[in-house]
């Protein structure tokens, strides 16, 4: 088989690979982190299946979910009919090294938006998350810390970067933004062979001022 030669083909394919790829669940700190948000509009960057932009459109938000694989937005699109939400969450397929939502959200949420593939500029594309986020809203960024213990290779030549990085590369203006949750984390995963690990993350959570 040939290799993928774009980020939407190297997704495509992954996701291809497995009949779900993800738990259906949404992600802990997802819940954790804005389970005490009046529900509005959201962003939510890297859905995958949709699990996040469900679980929020359930609690009474508006979502705009956006991935580069065609194949997972198929399957979330299914998700959300079958939890009754689908009115409430507004599936696009983007590239985001070539474009972004338009408009401002209360909730951006970019959970583990790393990818092996190249050209995927994360820090451009985190900065305009930032940019999307309305006055008084939520930027909530997580991502992995390090390689899954069961894998070291997993991540190889990808850096992932550090809570401190991922906001210092963020360049936001001095005296805009509240920092609520900076820092790694602990959660407990299944790896391939059944064996449950403990695998360390790393949380940003951000308020705009008003």
């Amino acid at each position: 088989m040939d290799e993928p030669t774009n980020g939407q083909e190297f997704w495509d394919s992954r996701y291809a690979e497995h009949e779900h790829m993800w738990s259906g669940e949404p992600n802990a700190v997802l819940v954790e982190e804005t389970a005490d948000l009046d529900p509005g509009t959201a962003l939510d960057l890297g859905c995958g299946e949709g699990a996040d932009a469900i679980w929020l459109a359930r609690r009474g938000w508006r979502v705009t979910a956006t991935d580069i694989s065609a194949v997972a937005l198929e399957r979330a699109a299914r998700h959300a009919e079958h939890a009754g939400v689908a009115d409430r969450v507004d599936l696009q397929r983007r590239d985001l090294a070539e474009s972004f939502p338009e408009g401002s959200f209360d909730l951006v949420s970019a959970h583990f938006l790393h990818s092996p593939h190249e050209g995927m500029p994360r820090e451009e594309i985190l900065r305009a998350a930032a940019a999307a986020v309305a006055p008084g809203g939520t930027l909530l960024i997580v991502g992995h810390a390090g390689p899954p213990p069961w894998d070291p290779d997993a991540h190889g030549g990808v850096h992932l970067p550090t809570a401190d990085e991922v906001l210092a590369s963020l360049a936001l203006p001095d005296g805009d933004w509240d920092v609520l949750r900076s820092g790694e984390h602990e959660r407990v995963q299944t790896a391939p062979d059944g064996r449950v690990m403990t695998r360390t993350d790393n949380a940003l959570r951000l308020r705009r001022r008003p």
